[in-house]
């Protein structure tokens, strides 16, 4: 029993989280309403026709129509065909509204989340929260629910009007009931199960598939292509297993729900034709009898669709809200900071990706303005992670970062990521034309002059003018149609033209051939002057050339300083630089 209470508990609560995420997106419930009031209307004129043609069998004949009853017949035909289709469209139209508000604040949440979330979900999952979960939160306020109350309404005057025109009749109707409610129960709540696994498995297949086809080179230049048919039919495979489960409940569910249907209806009919025979019966009562008993055959057989779906819903929502409720990124304040001319000082820094796990041991270094400062050591040793929390995808576990006195964590993020450049070893490039990469991120859009101007600081206006279709080329998914320094030098382009105080370069060449490399060091060159640069530093000279270098190895600062000074005094530093002269 106490068991049973909780479930019943759980389910209050999750229906509650349901209305409380509709409540959220601030719908025109008056929309809602007077669809359901057009519905409700032509539900009425449902219940009035029976009782019209009740009246027109039995006071017509075969020589002559009763044209007044005929004439409201026709009259109430046209009205309910009028408001249905205007009720259907209104519902239609705020399930549209809600579902669109919905997506819209869950596609803003999303961005707003910090990078650890995407660390740990892939995309295609997320991608299949943002489209079909809410579709099935849409089709539940669009169409199941509307039908539920129509239904249940026309249900229950059907029974009463059925049990004023003749009790015994009703009476007879009723011992259906039990034994409908003895199927819908128990296969109802496995179809709502078995909803629920559909929609994990394809969440499932969703993200899988996303994350594969992005990295369909890979899957090619790897041979794997035999790998991930095997493992793409296993998903389907679960996918149409959980189908043909529910396909094989809805197989055994249908003929028994039409068997007692059409049983009751056999039963109905021959008792009234009994009953007509005996006269105590007329034959418009029987005909409106069996019209009235499809009003209540058509709502019973939706209310297990109707249960069905609303369990998927708060499935849907279940998983919308787990969204919802993450925190999202920190630090959208209203203060602003120019960081031009001034220190940035990392002191004491200490992070970890999982716990127990540290990355970053007491990480401390400064950077003064317009000076370089490159990051030294062997791979692993936690380099990239300081600029994850330079750009504040993760806060620090301890420790802080300050700007002229100032903790960054209090700057607004939007003002502190706008002042800063950051060109990596594989920068990102979107799907669209060379102008759209450029300008992603500004306040406003530049002119071509500025576009140009951009592209000659980074030694990229040749070859973009090689293209037939020059800012205008189509680049494709992931820039995939452009090599690599050619990417790179878009990426130093996009750096020039957001003109920021601060500058990050992720071993910005390390993938380049040495041809592509001299270029994209030379505008890599032009673009740290004036700038306070910080750099992970891979070729020697960016090592060389830099004003202040710490090494890094194992989250700690083991050494930092000039060049010469540790060739002096750090032997595992100058054991790098040699084995970088010998390559």
């Amino acid at each position: 029993m106490a068991s049973k209470s909780r479930k019943n508990e759980t389910q209050e609560v999750k229906l509650k989280d349901f209305f409380q995420l509709l409540k959220g997106l601030d719908l025109k419930k008056g929309l809602f309403i007077l669809g359901l009031i057009f519905s409700l209307i032509t539900s009425g004129a449902n219940l009035l026709l029976p009782l019209l043609t009740k009246q027109l069998v039995d006071t017509s004949s075969l020589a002559k129509f009763n044209m007044q009853v005929l004439l409201i017949l026709i009259v109430i035909f046209v009205v309910q065909l009028i408001l249905g289709t205007i009720g259907g469209y209104i519902l239609r139209y705020f399930g549209e509204s809600a579902v669109k508000k919905l997506r819209e604040k869950l596609w803003t949440h999303l961005l707003r989340l910090p990078v650890s979330y995407f660390d740990v979900n892939k995309a295609g999952e997320s991608s299949s929260r943002l489209v079909n979960d809410t579709g099935i939160i849409k089709d539940l306020i669009t169409s199941q629910f509307p039908n539920f109350i129509t239904g249940a309404i026309q249900l229950l005057f059907s029974v009463i009007i059925l049990f004023i025109m003749d009790w015994r009749m009703a009476a007879l109707m009723f011992i259906s009931v039990p034994v409908v409610v003895i199927i819908l129960i128990p296969i109802g709540k496995i179809m709502a199960r078995l909803g629920r696994q559909m929609q994990a498995a394809t969440a499932d297949f969703n993200g899988d598939v996303s994350e594969k086809l992005s990295e369909v080179r890979l899957i090619k230049a790897s041979n794997g292509e035999q790998f991930e048919e095997q493992r793409g039919k296993n998903f389907i495979g679960r996918i149409f297993t959980i189908g043909i489960k529910d396909a094989r409940v809805e197989a055994i569910l249908q003929p028994i729900m039409t068997t007692v249907m059409m049983g009751v209806f056999a039963g109905i009919l021959a008792y009234g034709i009994v009953r007509l025979s005996q006269g105590t019966l007329t034959s418009g009562t029987l005909v409106a009898f069996i019209l009235y008993l499809f009003n209540v055959i058509a709502p019973v057989a939706s209310f297990a669709t109707f249960f069905s779906q609303l369990q998927k819903a708060m499935g849907s929502t279940e998983r919308i809200q787990e969204i919802l409720r993450l925190q999202p990124e920190k630090g959208l304040t209203h203060q602003q900071l120019d960081v031009e001319g001034k220190t940035l000082v990392a002191s004491d820094l200490q992070f970890s990706y999982l716990p127990e796990e540290p990355v970053l041991k007491s990480i401390s270094f400064k950077a003064e303005p317009n000076t370089v400062v490159a990051f030294a050591g062997p791979s692993g040793a936690g380099k990239s992670t300081i600029f994850s929390l330079l750009e504040r995808f993760y806060q620090p576990d301890s420790g802080q970062i300050t700007v002229d006195g100032q903790d960054i964590a209090e700057i607004d993020l939007r003002d502190w990521r706008s002042q800063i450049g950051y060109v990596s070893q594989n920068s990102a490039i979107f799907s669209g034309t060379i102008r759209d990469n450029l300008q992603y991120g500004l306040e406003k859009d530049l002119s071509d002059e500025d576009l140009w101007r951009g592209l000659s600081l980074a030694y990229a206006d040749q070859f973009v003018k090689e293209f037939p279709h020059q800012l205008e080329t189509e680049i494709g998914e992931r820039g995939i149609k452009l090599s690599g320094g050619q990417k790179q030098r878009l990426a130093i382009a996009r750096a020039f033209l957001r003109d920021p105080k601060i500058l990050m370069l992720d071993e910005a060449t390390a993938s380049l051939d040495s041809e592509s490399e001299g270029k994209v060091q030379q505008a890599l060159d032009q673009l740290m002057v004036g700038r306070t640069t910080l750099v992970i530093a891979h070729r020697l000279a960016t090592i060389v050339g830099a004003d202040q270098i710490y090494f890094v190895e194992h989250g700690q600062v083991t050494g930092h300083g000039t060049h010469s000074e540790l060739m002096a005094t750090h032997k595992l530093y100058a054991r790098y630089v040699q084995e970088q002269m010998v390559d």
